[in-house]
């Protein structure tokens, strides 16, 4: 790689972390709308999106203690390319000097040429300076973590015990695992096909359709990809179609589905179903689902709606199973989606619980008597699992808790058998 190329590379990295930081995009959003460089580079531009984004409180602190004075907001370039230099010259294997030029010569091609030197000079300071500021660090939870304050704290008081494993968890870069489409081959032969490739698995024991790579792919070079003989998703996110209990003629409903891994994973796993309605409000979401259930070669209902209004999509026939996969404040997923440090807020967990509570009661009544609903979320906050499932219970008579983890529910804590933060609960309705 040239070292414009290498520039040009890191320049559009700052542009996507602006979009993160400063104009509140999240990350994929914030990458899909990038210009899109040679397909030969995009491993870096996500390695240093990502990577930024995963360490920005550690980094922001590093500005904050080299800094003379504080940048101005309109400075999110200059901030932006301050982090990515200092992210290179700690976690990547890029020459101090390459990184630094690099970093300098980006601030170029962003068209702020005005703060080369400072950049420049920044860095350097760092190179020189690094073991004091990380003997200072450990003073500064937010900086060593590189976790926000009211995070650390949420999780501390949730999980005195386990919390240092989930932020360490949050730091990591995530696993990569597959669902085989059990309807079109066996987990043995597609383990055939990855051997024959020269695909390393990892050792597992999650579900019969899970694989765990020993390193991740990219998704469209996995054999059997195009036609249809797997998925990506993940071992927490497959453990919902057993806790269904699905048998041959249920009606099952699975609402705010897209982008409909788990609705894949239902019709995979009981082919005799009555019918599985498939919904969500968003229908650019379910254009996307659409796409991946037919190259899957699943055929579900579809139905465009808002689960906390059924009377706008309902056709008045109840179901036998209802999985409630709901929004949530998704702080089991953090390693997988790092931007969620930086855009998240404590206000979001309570904005997720107020509409968690709509979904459940204005979904109960369309459960069979004798049915189940399965509440699901990617969280770990106990007011979003545990005592959102408590307080539901209190106000519905007919409704009782059974299934894994009686009592409380299935909590999976980022990290647990590599696996990501996942809650489950099985809600019966009394017959």
């Amino acid at each position: 790689m040239s070292a414009e190329t290498g520039a040009a590379i890191r320049a559009l990295a700052a542009k996507i972390n602006v979009g993160v930081v400063a104009d509140g995009l999240s990350l994929e959003q914030a990458l899909a709308l990038s210009q899109q460089p040679d397909p030969r580079d995009i491993g870096l531009l996500r390695s240093l999106s990502f990577g930024v984004l995963r360490w920005h409180h550690r980094l922001q602190w590093q500005i904050s203690a080299l800094l003379d004075r504080p940048l101005k907001t309109q400075d999110a370039d200059v901030a932006a390319l301050l982090r990515l230099g200092l992210f290179q010259l700690q976690w990547m294997r890029v020459p101090d000097h390459a990184a630094v030029s690099t970093t300098v010569d980006a601030a170029q091609q962003l068209g702020a040429g005005r703060v080369k030197g400072l950049i420049n000079a920044v860095l350097r300071r760092f190179l020189r300076e690094r073991d004091v500021l990380d003997r200072c660090m450990g003073e500064i939870p937010e900086a060593l973590e590189s976790h926000p304050s009211w995070l650390l704290n949420m999780f501390q008081v949730d999980w005195p015990e386990q919390w240092q494993d989930i932020v360490a968890t949050n730091n990591k870069m995530p696993p990569m695992w597959l669902r085989v489409n059990e309807g079109r081959i066996s987990r043995e032969d597609y383990l055939g096909m990855l051997r024959a490739s020269n695909i390393a698995v990892a050792e597992s024991k999650q579900g019969s359709s899970a694989i765990l790579l020993l390193e991740p792919q990219p998704m469209g070079t996995l054999p059997g990809y195009k036609d249809g003989l797997l998925a990506v998703q993940d071992a927490a996110a497959q453990l919902a179609a057993g806790f269904l209990q699905l048998a041959p003629g249920q009606r099952v409903l699975d609402a705010c589905a897209a982008p409909g891994g788990k609705s894949a994973h239902i019709l995979e796993t009981c082919r005799d179903l009555a019918e599985v309605v498939i919904l969500d409000r968003n229908n650019e979401r379910l254009d996307s689902l659409r796409v991946s259930l037919g190259r899957l070669g699943h055929v579900g209902t579809i139905v465009e709606g808002d689960a906390s209004q059924p009377s706008s999509w309902w056709d008045g026939r109840p179901f036998d199973r209802i999985l409630l996969d709901a929004p949530c404040s998704a702080l089991g997923v953090v390693r997988r989606h790092p931007d969620i440090k930086v855009r998240r807020r404590q206000t979001d967990v309570k904005m997720a619980c107020a509409i968690q509570k709509r979904l459940l009661l204005a979904l109960w009544p369309l459960l069979v008597p004798g049915g189940m609903m399965l509440y699901s979320v990617c969280t770990t906050t106990h007011s979003e699992t545990v005592e959102q499932v408590a307080k539901f219970l209190e106000r519905s008579s007919d409704a009782r808790l059974g299934g894994p983890g009686v009592g409380r529910g299935r909590q999976i804590l980022p990290g647990e058998a590599n696996m990501d933060g996942f809650y489950y609960a099985c809600i019966h309705k009394k017959g």
